[in-house]
């Protein structure tokens, strides 16, 4: 017992048994102490004196018999007597016990919470706590340490990954005017022109990786401020019409059904990046003349956005990895033109930012179904709000 439940648990049950203990400890010591005071008879009932030693020893008899009547209604009134303290000994301990528990664990309580609030957005936030310098304030200022090294360890990923891109984007571009400048003079040699043309789709895939680090950076960083209010249908809508000649190349039919009422609110340029990786990665890993259902509800607690698509049979537990970067299925995917094997983990990056959900689940009859959950927001709401401060 004392092994499971919680430190105030444990903590008011080992109250409680020792409070019990040397209750009974008293009690018993006070038995042993007592038990040689006894009562004796009432004056009236002693009889007259004896007038012969039979008569003498007979009175003798019924005064031992009446003390040891005494003596047990004695006893039997000591041991409900005890009895009854040691119940209300127990509800007693009982209660002190919680109590006492609750006042010694009131600032753990308040750490935990105070921990729980604290996330990547407010990292600057501290416990703080004053007091003694016992334990609970020596733990307090270990995790105030502890949350100023995550602080600063995460701006300085912030720093690395923005000075990255961009210290990596000056080379590309130095790399990418040389190459126009080599094709650009008179008669270029075949060799030069084919050369140009397969790096210049290097360097596209190294921008589109770029692009991809910078986005995937900001969604797990929570780093956006420009929340709004924005429509998954339309954003669905938005990205099957931006990828429709790659949907008629590949000869896949569609099937949207994009509401109106799945509204939400975040970054809209996230969103609608996490909308089109989901689209994209449809699109990309589907096969030949295969079928693509995208459809957007509401139920009032919250906003869905699912994707499915045809394709062979994959294994859920390999699935269930599609939201870590680099992570993908099979050399079929891994092959695939234009891929970075970071569009599901953006997605999950995305829709964690967001306070959503992702469900990525293996068809059993082939293919992939994508489902993103969002919290809901109420546009009439917000235009009265926007009425209101204008």
């Amino acid at each position: 017992m004392l092994r499971g439940g919680t430190v105030g648990r444990r903590f008011t049950i080992l109250y409680a048994a020792g409070f019990l203990g040397s209750g009974i400890v008293l009690l018993v010591l006070t038995y042993v102490m007592s038990g040689v005071r006894l009562s004796a008879p009432a004056p009236g009932n002693v009889p007259a004196s004896p007038a012969n030693l039979s008569d003498a020893q007979q009175q003798i008899r019924g005064l031992q018999n009446q003390l040891a009547e005494v003596h047990a209604r004695q006893e039997h009134r000591m041991v409900v007597a005890w009895l009854l303290a040691l119940v209300v000994m127990a509800a007693l301990s009982l209660l002190l016990g919680r109590l006492l528990a609750r006042r010694v664990l009131r600032p753990l309580r308040l750490i935990t919470a105070a921990t729980r609030r604290i996330s990547a957005e407010n990292l600057h936030e501290r416990l703080a706590v004053t007091g003694p310098a016992d334990e609970v304030k020596e733990l307090a200022d270990t995790v105030d340490g502890l949350l100023e090294r995550l602080e600063a360890s995460f701006v300085a990923q912030r720093r690395f990954v923005g000075n990255a891109s961009h210290e990596l984007r000056t080379p590309l571009a130095t790399i990418r005017a040389s190459l126009d400048v080599a094709v650009a003079k008179p008669e270029p040699a075949a060799q030069t022109l084919a050369l140009a043309g397969r790096v210049r789709t290097e360097l596209d895939r190294v921008d589109h990786l770029l692009d991809g680090f910078l986005l995937l950076a900001r969604a797990q960083h929570g780093a956006f401020s420009d929340r709004t209010l924005v429509s998954l249908g339309e954003l669905a809508r938005g990205a099957l019409g931006g990828r429709a000649p790659d949907i008629a190349a590949k000869g896949l039919g569609v099937d949207a059904e994009a509401g109106e009422a799945a509204w939400t609110r975040g970054s809209a340029v996230l969103l609608s990046r996490m909308v089109q990786n989901v689209v994209d990665n449809a699109i990309a890993h589907n096969e030949e003349s295969g079928w693509i259902r995208v459809a957007t509800d509401s139920d009032g607690s919250g906003v869905r956005l699912v994707v499915e698509s045809g394709g062979p049979v994959l294994e859920q537990g390999r699935v269930d990895r599609l939201g870590q970067p680099f992570e993908r299925l099979g050399a079929a995917r891994t092959g695939s033109e234009g891929g970075s094997g970071l569009g599901l983990s953006i997605v999950a990056a995305i829709v964690a930012a967001h306070g959503g959900g992702l469900v990525l689940l293996a068809r059993p009859e082939g293919g992939l179904r994508v489902m993103v959950t969002l919290p809901s927001a109420a546009p009439e709401n917000d235009a009265v709000r926007a009425g209101v401060r204008a």
